[in-house]
């Protein structure tokens, strides 16, 4: 099993930034494809970024292009999201996952992913 812990969320304001760091233990994630989504109240969680096991392959959703960047360090165990320029429709809890079925990007398949708790960001306008 796999234990994903996110930290580095808060209260910010617009045009600001906030690192998110996400924490894996039980086994070593670095064989796996990793990624970040969110949801606001009200909304389905989706998708906001995802990194291969080598840290190549990145891809993100359009809403947060050329603001956010995922990282990983495979040493450490951990996945970081660094997210500048924040928005009002950023706030949302964003989760940390972890998927163990593929090392390029997130296969789609929700279900068998790691979830961590989730961290929540707020940004304020």
């Amino acid at each position: 099993q796999v234990q994903l812990v996110e930290s580095g969320g808060g209260l910010v304001q617009a045009g600001g930034s906030l690192r998110l760091s996400c924490a894996a233990s039980g086994r070593s994630v670095s064989m796996y494809a990793m990624g970040w989504f969110r949801q606001a109240p009200g909304e389905e969680r989706e998708f906001v970024a995802d990194i291969s096991w080598s840290g190549n392959n990145r891809q993100y959703a359009d809403s947060v292009k050329g603001r956010f960047t995922i990282s990983r360090d495979n040493a450490q165990n951990t996945v970081d999201l660094q997210m500048n320029s924040l928005k009002p429709e950023d706030t949302a809890v964003y989760y940390c996952a972890a998927d163990p079925t593929n090392v390029s990007v997130l296969s789609g398949l929700r279900a068998r992913y790691y979830w961590g708790q989730g961290t929540q960001v707020t940004v304020s306008s």
